[in-house]
């Protein structure tokens, strides 16, 4: 089982080759990442300090879109304080496709 830990737009994540995953909004020029911080391949281990020299992760881009609205509310009790805001988050889903050492 080979899998790695890729850090994207200030989030790590653990992929695997053929795996889609939803992160924040990216370019949809980006094709590939270099920051690699480990990766794991049957029984060899490969930790970067802090990333793994010559690794990427290449993978494409296959969907951007609005996720579900998330609503935010502050009240404070005896004071006439209310506050609401809601926003829709902005989702990129990747395919992994290689993962280079």
């Amino acid at each position: 089982m080979k899998y790695a830990v890729i850090g994207i737009s200030g989030t790590q994540y653990k992929v695997e080759e053929n795996q889609t995953i939803t992160i924040d909004k990216l370019d949809p020029t980006t094709k590939s990442t270099t920051e690699v911080y480990l990766i794991v391949d049957d029984k060899k281990i490969e930790v970067g300090n802090p990333t793994v020299k010559n690794a990427s992760v290449e993978f494409e881009s296959v969907n951007n879109y609005q996720g579900p609205k998330l609503d935010v509310t502050k009240f404070r009790a005896k004071s006439r304080y209310r506050k609401h805001i809601g926003f829709r988050p902005q989702l990129t889903d990747i395919k992994i496709t290689k993962i280079n050492l």
